[in-house]
């Protein structure tokens, strides 16, 4: 990074470019967007000469510097040896640059009172435990127990029985069990809704916790002065046939950091729940016995929209 703050004694602007050297860069632009006319495929051709207009039109409006080119091939040098099947990077650069959530966007039309989705997430995996309705997806992980129910429905209201729910999340200190030095499972897991669409289960109350930022994007953000702390969340990946394949997270009302900003851009007001806080000794609505411990209580109601899954 110290690279980019180098160069920023360049030019700041293509405006006093003069007509030569503007015809100069037009002209590359051309031969490279030519150069992409030959490509059979429609949609491919589209993407690469799109991608050559934005990039150059980028690199003449800042006035790119030779050095901070470098500094940009290193970035993604080190960002692609940082990454492993654990971790990914350019994930989470794509995170941090509002990209994810931006193809989110583009891909998910709002569609009436269908809950909104949010960012993937680098650390869902496949496979997850099975646990019935009112099970415990925590596996040991420290944290707050939390109970979590609510609905699934399509957007007529009509409950839709047998839904693939997925639920994954981090424990208190902010770790998914992916980041654990041995390989317990903790923090996930997967349940069907019953035949009205009701479904519940035990959890953690999400808290907040920074991105992995000991890589190339979390010294991006510290340089540029942005938190690497995403708002606390829990992921949910619901599906069932015949309806939109819905990715989406549950927030924690009140909770200070999304005043500061989630690091991902993920945060959408209707996804915001109220995490009631249940004194030590109140009764389950399972029956469960907390003994002295504090829980909390949330209700998530999912609407998914049309669509294959």
């Amino acid at each position: 990074m110290n690279h980019i703050a180098a160069g920023k004694a360049g030019n700041a602007s293509g405006e006093s470019v003069g007509g030569q050297q503007r015809r100069v860069e037009e002209d590359l632009t051309a031969r490279v967007l030519a150069s992409f006319e030959t490509c059979t495929d429609p949609r491919l051709k589209q993407l690469m000469q799109s991608l050559t207009r934005h990039l150059h039109a980028f690199i003449r409006d800042v006035r790119l510097t030779e050095a901070e080119w470098e500094a940009a091939i290193g970035f993604l040098t080190a960002a692609g040896h940082i990454t492993d099947d654990k971790r990914q990077e350019f994930v989470l650069l794509s995170d941090v640059l509002g990209a994810s959530m931006q193809t989110i966007a583009v891909n998910n039309e709002a569609q009436g009172n269908a809950t909104e989705a949010t960012v993937f997430g680098p650390f869902f995996v496949e496979d997850a435990p099975a646990i019935p309705i009112g099970g415990d997806i925590a596996g040991g992980a420290a944290g707050q127990p939390c109970w979590f129910e609510g609905t699934v429905t399509d957007a007529a209201g009509t409950p839709v029985p047998n839904a693939r729910i997925e639920i994954w999340e981090a424990d208190e200190g902010g770790f998914y069990d992916v980041q654990y030095a041995d390989a317990r499972i903790a923090g996930r897991g997967h349940l069907h809704s019953d035949a009205q669409g009701n479904y519940a289960f035990w959890g953690l109350t999400p808290t907040p916790y920074p991105i992995p930022h000991d890589g190339p994007v979390g010294k991006m953000l510290e340089s540029v002065g942005r938190s690497p702390v995403r708002a606390a969340h829990l992921h949910f990946m619901v599906t069932a046939p015949g309806l939109r394949t819905l990715v989406t997270h549950i927030f924690v009302e009140g909770d200070p950091q999304l005043e500061i900003g989630d690091s991902v851009f993920g945060v959408k007001e209707s996804l915001i729940k109220g995490f009631t806080e249940q004194p030590a000794g109140t009764p389950a609505p399972d029956g469960r016995d907390l003994g002295t411990a504090a829980w909390a209580r949330t209700r998530f109601d999912i609407v998914l929209a049309p669509g294959e899954a």
